[in-house]
């Protein structure tokens, strides 16, 4: 349904994968977006059930989806489905502002992200491993067996 060669859609694509533990899906016919151990954050919509428009639905908080659509009803729209969960609709066909778009993207990466991801990338975790990067084995020595009491003999 989406066309690999549409340079909005690969320009999105690039602002996607470069995030942290993110992968590329087909579902609906469209690409979406999603985090590993997390959920799905952005998806395409290219002339989706006759939009009429190329563009991308990225989850947000209700609060963000009001002020984005309220400010510019031309660029920024209540996508279906999924639009009463506070996604915003961003066109992708109409005066593309990339960093503004690069910013919602990666706060709704963090909002899919699981506990663990979003800690590291907010900072709040110290000493932790880098988004990719294998955990540390787990020790897999016995703990040492419980002395017994004596027993008292009466």
């Amino acid at each position: 349904m989406y066309d690999d060669t549409n340079a909005a859609l690969q320009r999105l694509r690039d602002i996607c994968l470069a995030l942290p533990e993110t992968f590329e899906k087909e579902a609906w016919g469209e690409c979406t977006f999603r985090v590993t151990g997390g959920s799905m954050f952005a998806m395409t919509d290219n002339d989706h059930h006759g939009s009429k428009h190329v563009a991308v639905w990225i989850k947000a908080p209700l609060d963000v989806q009001e002020m984005l659509v309220s400010a510019d009803a031309k660029r920024f729209f209540v996508p279906p489905y999924v639009g009463s969960k506070g996604w915003i609709g961003v066109r992708l066909d109409y005066k593309v502002d990339w960093d503004e778009l690069g910013d919602i993207v990666k706060d709704a990466h963090a909002m899919s992200a699981p506990k663990r991801l979003r800690a590291l990338l907010s900072g709040e975790v110290t000493g932790a491993r880098s988004p990719g990067a294998p955990r540390a084995a787990r020790a897999t020595s016995k703990p040492t067996a419980r002395t017994k009491r004596p027993r008292t003999i009466r």
